[in-house]
């Protein structure tokens, strides 16, 4: 059918007089398609605009994910090659052997997005706000014109037995959480909408996606179908397992694309093609899979970004990630873009908002972001000797009863310092920082994930998306500062650090500990941008004080 409808439309550009080759020849025009060429013939006024189509700018208030001038050259492409074929077929209505033209469909228009969630006022209007902790309170969330009911059991989003058998035997989850319960059915109901989610810590976003990745892939097929990105390796690797544990009886195989150990390095040359169904990795090892043709991207159905404000954020990995989104647009013709993270600063908000225009969002309000039940509080110290004191004399003496500890720090000289203070008085505990090599990251994180080591001191390399349920301390030994600023804070590592407390809904307890000016306007701004009072322990030098902390945040009886 397609060779006749080429036929016949040369036979009708012949019979006009009209050669594609000559037309829009000048240097600075393109020459016109095949499709163009038609329907300058059936219109010549086409010729100016068609002649120029690919010249026109994007306007900034209107940038997607992939390049515009490729956006609109492709639905350029498809209104004339639309059009086109209707001209075939009439001037082929005559012909014994009816033609059918093959065309790409043309791009159906999507409503701007409208979410509503019932409330204890009767609704809302505008993106949902999560902060009613009571699952019941919502019952649909409307987008265009589809109506998601909210997902009550794992069942009622009709997952296939052998996903509901991971879930409950593997997983050991009975009913979805509420995050999973909005979200779910909008990833999983055609058309298969975008989604921006903001959730809060240990609220079950995992969960989300990963089910996303694996309802959406065909196991049968040995090609790539989803990819996840990560800001970071270990991030990415307990992605992995996630989904590992959760499609047990799926047969889906999953790749993970991060930075070999030393050990393992092979030259990308001689790698071979992935042929996994879901690949999680670094935007940097995943850009380089795409590059030397290891990973095709030409079937990719669902991408998800997790972490996503760190990963479109500018000082982030923004230009690795819209460089994968683009190549995936370019090749598979779109997929479904998932975006989920605690935190989404008004900058980035913004961008995705625009980005993800006929999508569901969802967002917190900054003052709800706080985790009730972690228990924050902050510790005056006269200086640096005076945070290992209190570290070890008052926090450990009763921290180490009720579970694990993770102290962040800013640097990697204060992750030696701290590890060495600590190991001098005979305190197990390990150290992770971004100059170790994979394999002692690996080793680190394990031994901290089986229990030989209850304490962790950290960079900010597991600020995100780090899950251990036994960890219920959290110090902050240096408070988060953005880079290349001497006292504003970054509210948004901060809410990744005290979040590595009270997992999936447990209890648990941070201190931050304060030690000079700088110390005090950091906490000060972070108290107000999230209009939340952290309580003062009194008195540093207090057994008694920290004791009664401990009860407050119900880690002591």
């Amino acid at each position: 059918a397609a060779l006749r409808l080429h036929a016949k439309l040369k036979e009708h550009l012949t019979q006009r007089n009209i050669i594609p080759s000559q037309i829009g020849s000048s240097p600075e025009k393109r020459e016109p398609t095949l499709a163009e060429a038609a329907l300058i013939a059936i219109d010549p006024s086409r010729s100016a605009p068609m002649a120029h189509a690919g010249a026109a700018k994007p306007d900034p208030e209107k940038k997607s994910w992939a390049d515009v001038e490729e956006e609109e050259e492709a639905k350029a492409k498809a209104e004339a090659e639309a059009e086109l074929a209707a001209a075939a077929a009439s001037s082929c209505s005559s012909s014994s052997a009816p033609i059918e033209p093959v065309v790409e469909a043309q791009a159906k228009q999507i409503e701007a997005l409208s979410l509503s969630v019932p409330d204890d006022d009767g609704g809302a209007e505008g993106p949902p706000l999560l902060d009613d902790s009571d699952d019941s309170q919502i019952q649909a969330v409307t987008s265009g014109g589809t109506v998601y009911e909210s997902a009550t059991t794992f069942e009622d989003v009709k997952l296939t037995p052998e996903l509901l058998k991971g879930l409950h035997d593997e997983m050991g989850f009975s009913r979805p959480s509420k995050i999973q319960a909005i979200t779910l059915p909008m990833i999983l109901t055609p058309p298969y909408r975008d989604l921006v989610a903001q959730a809060h810590n240990g609220s079950g976003k995992t969960t989300c996606f990963v089910l996303g990745m694996l309802s959406r892939v065909d196991p049968n097929r040995k090609m790539p179908q989803a990819i996840c990105i990560c800001p970071t390796r270990e991030l990415a690797q307990q992605n992995k397992s996630v989904l590992m544990r959760m499609g047990k009886f799926t047969g889906i195989t999953c790749a993970c694309a991060t930075p070999p150990a030393q050990k393992d390095y092979m030259p990308i040359s001689k790698m071979a093609p992935v042929t996994d169904q879901v690949v999680i990795g670094t935007s940097g090892t995943l850009t380089k899979w795409i590059t030397h043709k290891k990973l095709a991207t030409r079937e990719i159905k669902i991408l998800v970004f997790d972490e996503a404000d760190h990963m479109l954020a500018e000082e982030g990995f923004k230009t690795d990630s819209l460089r994968i989104m683009k190549d995936i647009q370019n090749s598979a013709g779109g997929c479904q873009v998932l975006l989920f993270s605690a935190t989404f600063n008004e900058k980035v908000k913004e961008f995705v908002t625009k980005a993800i225009k006929d999508g569901n969002q969802i967002f917190v309000k900054k003052e709800d972001l706080t985790l009730e039940k972690v228990k924050q509080y902050k510790v005056r110290v006269p200086d640096e000797a005076a945070k290992i004191e209190v570290i070890r004399d008052k926090i450990f003496e009763f921290g180490q009863k009720v579970g694990q500890v993770i102290i962040f720090v800013r640097t990697r000289n204060s992750t030696k310092n701290v590890h060495n203070a600590l190991t001098k008085e005979d305190y197990v505990c390990s150290s992770i920082q971004g100059s170790l090599d994979q394999a002692e990251r690996e080793k680190v994180i394990q031994e901290f994930k089986d229990g030989y080591t209850k304490v962790l001191i950290s960079t900010d390399v597991l600020a995100r998306g780090f899950d251990q349920a036994q960890v219920n301390l959290v110090i902050n030994y240096d408070m988060p500062i953005k880079y290349n600023t001497r006292d504003e804070p970054d509210y948004e590592v901060y809410l990744h650090r005290i979040g590595r407390a009270g997992r999936f809904g447990r209890k648990g307890a941070v201190f931050n500990l304060l030690c000079g000016q700088t110390d005090e306007v950091v906490m000060t701004k972070i108290e107000d941008y999230f209009q939340h009072k952290v309580p003062e322990v009194p008195n540093w030098k207090s057994e008694d004080n920290f004791e009664t902390a401990l009860k407050d945040a119900g880690l002591l009886e």
